[in-house]
């Protein structure tokens, strides 16, 4: 398995579910060989961590659920899964599976107009780890169960943005946006009709590495996706290449790229635009900086088309997150 950075912010939520159970995290830490303070940590050692926490906490859900997640509900979720057909069949099966376990958040599946949606119910204001644990564990063994990482369009979260927001941004690779009306997942519908390729020996391997395989599955950005983000990373976006130009620059076919982007869950244009919405949100909490200039430096030629894009992946206007971030809303 391939090792994948987690970073400290992450680790640092799951540690304080513990404490918030009224657990010291020290002797945990002491265990694990965890640095102080904290630093990004592989998959395989999250993995370990989470499921320390899980079986102190007798609960794989870390106490963020109406009832507790106990240890073994994430093999039986697997179990429950595994013999459906397609992707949908198994979404459907998973979120029944955990709103039994959790009774609350409770996700249902939506298909409108060629996009799938799954939308979490809450009784209880959640925090944005919560919901990110549980898109984690769902998409996590959805994903392994198709072969597949899901390219996703955008999420929103139905609370306010954690200090370390731009890491939800880069986990997921699509726009993310807090205090939204709901906490909704979307794709592509197409993607539903994919067949659940793993039998019974997978499921036994799989659970062996669980749970730190299952943020090599969901994660954007691996493989080929990340060798991209980091070359389009070292250039402003005027220069950014065209699709061939960047195939000979990794020294692969056009074919060849477009299906390692494909197999990671991602396509180009979904790369570049996370990279110019995070590049966008950090100039627009920058005082002094037009709305226009930053357009031009993300690569826009007119203000316009910087106001569509940034509208499409958030919802909102540029001028919207500017009155909001200096107060004047």
């Amino acid at each position: 398995m391939t090792p994948t950075p987690i970073s400290a912010e992450f680790v640092e939520d799951a540690l304080n579910r513990l404490r918030a159970a009224g657990h010291d995290p020290a002797p945990l830490l002491a265990n694990l060989n965890l640095p102080q303070p904290l630093q990004p940590v592989t998959n395989a050692l999250y993995g370990q961590l989470w499921w320390q926490i899980a079986q102190t906490m007798q609960d794989e859900f870390f106490g963020m659920a109406a009832r507790p997640m106990r240890p073994g509900s994430f093999a039986l979720l697997c179990h429950a899964v595994l013999h459906t057909k397609t992707l949908k069949q198994a979404l459907h099966r998973a979120l029944l599976f955990l709103s039994v376990v959790l009774d609350d958040p409770r996700g249902t599946l939506q298909i409108n107009d060629g996009e799938a949606r799954i939308e979490l119910a809450s009784d209880t204001p959640r925090s944005a780890f919560a919901y990110r644990t549980y898109w984690l564990i769902l998409m996590g063994v959805t994903c392994w169960l198709v072969g597949r990482r899901i390219p996703l369009r955008g999420l929103d979260f139905a609370c306010p943005a954690p200090q370390h927001r731009s890491e939800y941004l880069h986990f997921f690779g699509a726009p993310v946006r807090f205090d939204a009306a709901a906490t909704v997942m979307r794709f592509d519908a197409a993607h539903l009709s994919l067949p659940v390729i793993r039998n019974d020996q997978a499921l036994r391997a799989f659970l062996r590495e669980a749970p730190a395989n299952i943020l090599v599955r969901f994660r954007h950005d691996q493989g080929t996706a990340i060798r991209v983000r980091q070359h389009l990373s070292t250039l402003p976006p005027p220069d950014w290449p065209d699709f061939d130009s960047l195939a000979r620059t990794l020294q692969m076919s056009p074919a060849t790229l477009r299906r390692h982007l494909k197999s990671d869950g991602q396509s180009y244009l979904a790369i570049k635009d996370d990279l110019r919405l995070a590049r966008a949100q950090k100039m627009l909490d920058q005082p002094g900086r037009s709305v226009a200039d930053i357009a031009a430096e993300l690569g826009y030629s007119e203000p316009s088309a910087f106001f569509r894009a940034y509208r499409k992946w958030t919802g909102r206007s540029p001028r919207d997150l500017r009155e909001s971030s200096f107060g004047l809303t």
